[in-house]
């Protein structure tokens, strides 16, 4: 049995720790927002949702986008510490370095989302339901059309993710361009379902 690990390959498992960690809190709470409470929040009235909206959204999306901020951050370290750092394991022109070209590009694309429209939309609909003040509709349109993008890029993020640590040594274009369709049929059917779920049970 090896014992005598080195100080990169401990930062290394700790933060990818991390980075996993908050990445199942993050995504984990996107699917929650998409498959489970936008079509639920649809059969509250009015005075039920004043009550409920605020408290729910107010504490889920606190994890929500702290979540993101800390998967984005503890992503960089990792790309340093594997790929840029003085000790680094592997180059972004590998094929390993490529997924996590597009693993990363993807996850930048979902962390300014949250950041930048979905938690800035929400805070304006919440503050709305609390004071009573009609918010226009632009911003639920906003951090909706946002919020569904994250789930599209999500699935072939995943892909990208475990094919750059090791389980997949294929990155022909082809491959790229399967996977991102693939993933986009996933999270396609997996509208179609939320909104069939409540009618069958």
């Amino acid at each position: 049995m090896t014992t005598g690990a080195t100080i990169t390959e401990v930062l290394n498992i700790f933060f990818r720790w991390l980075h996993v960690l908050f990445g199942i809190i993050w995504v984990g709470l996107l699917y929650f927002f998409n498959f489970i409470n936008a079509y639920f929040s649809k059969t509250l009235d009015a005075p039920t949702k004043e009550k409920v909206f605020p408290e729910l959204m107010t504490r889920a999306l606190f994890f929500f986008r702290w979540a993101a901020m800390a998967t984005f951050l503890f992503g960089l370290i990792l790309l340093y510490i594997n790929y840029l750092g003085p000790d680094h394991v592997a180059s972004l022109n590998s094929i390993r370095g490529e997924w996590i070209i597009l693993g990363g590009g993807l996850g930048t694309i979902m962390w300014f989302n949250v950041w930048f429209i979905i938690w800035p939309s929400q805070k304006r609909i919440i503050e709305g339901i609390k004071t009573r003040t009609p918010v226009h509709s632009a911003f639920l349109a906003r951090s909706t059309m946002a919020s569904k993008i994250n789930v599209y890029l999500s699935i072939p993020l995943i892909f990208a993710m475990l094919a750059a640590s090791g389980h997949f040594i294929h990155g022909s274009w082809y491959w790229v361009v399967g996977v991102i369709l693939i993933g986009f049929f996933i999270a396609s059917q997996l509208y179609v379902l939320a909104e069939k779920i409540g009618l069958k049970n």
